[in-house]
């Protein structure tokens, strides 16, 4: 089992920047994949972005390509989300989450796929 715990939610304006921090427990995290999602009221889960945690490879969606920077620290087995130029559309709250690793370089966009999920942090975008 993977046991996963977010950080760094909060409200900023349209235009400002956060950072979202989850660190990741369980003896095989490492092996698969990381990712965020978000869920805003009235609307399905969404992912975000994705990271093979031994390879690196990541994937966006193309609403935030560009704008928001998916990493890890291995020394902290910690996944951070750098959102920056953020957009009142951010707003949502964000879910850590881990998965097992597809084959290859791909990295599944489905919450079904992912089978371990922290509680969730609120980030609100509004001026």
């Amino acid at each position: 089992q993977v046991q996963l715990v977010e950080s760094g939610g909060g409200l900023v304006q349209p235009g400002g920047s956060l950072r979202l921090s989850c660190a990741a427990s369980g003896r095989t995290f490492s092996s698969g994949t990381m990712g965020w999602f978000r869920q805003a009221p009235g609307k399905e889960r969404e992912f975000v972005a994705g990271l093979k945690w031994l390879s690196g490879t990541t994937r966006y969606a193309s609403s935030v390509k560009g704008r928001f920077t998916i990493s890890r620290d291995n020394a902290k087995n910690t996944m951070f989300l750098q959102m920056n130029s953020l957009k009142p559309e951010d707003t949502g709250v964000y879910y850590c989450t881990w998965g097992p690793n597809l084959g290859g370089t791909a990295i599944s966009t489905s919450p079904a796929l992912f089978g371990s999920w922290g509680q969730g942090t609120q980030v609100t975008v509004s001026s």
